[in-house]
């Protein structure tokens, strides 16, 4: 459901919410080699997250990427709205553009339930309470 680029803007989240502080920053190359992402590509994403404050970070030599208190208390609904649009939680699942309540597609009944709870999950749940799920279970991001 979410986009390849939504998908590396949680994951690069999820990785600098265990990995950073205000005082401990990591750069692009970090996290894109620790996550097997394009670092050019991640660039672009983090700086769109920073444009948005959903992720902090400083520039020169001992500058970095990192994740504020207020980053890691943000739903992970924003980093999603962010970089793949409020309207993932309400387009049409075919792409139909007259899709609505009114005049529903063939999948429109069961993609709402289903979107319905996938927007209650990542908007009631921290970025910072879902990257402490992923390491207690000993997911890797």
């Amino acid at each position: 459901m979410f986009s390849k680029s939504c998908k590396y803007a949680i994951r690069a989240v999820l990785y600098m919410a265990y990995k950073t502080s205000p005082d401990q920053r990591v750069g692009v190359k970090e996290i894109a080699d620790t996550l097997d992402v394009p670092g050019p590509f991640l660039a672009k994403l983090l700086q769109q997250l920073t444009r948005n404050n959903l992720v902090s970070s400083v520039k020169g030599p001992n500058g970095g990427f990192f994740l504020s208190e207020k980053n890691r208390n943000e739903p992970l609904r924003k980093v999603v709205e962010c970089i793949d649009g409020p309207e993932v939680f309400s387009a049409c699942i075919l792409g139909l553009p007259v899709c609505s309540s009114e005049n529903p597609c063939p999948l429109h009944t069961q993609a709402f339930i289903y979107r319905e709870g996938l927007l209650q999950m990542v908007g009631k749940k921290t970025v910072a309470e879902i990257a402490a799920q992923v390491t207690q279970e000993g997911l890797s991001v």
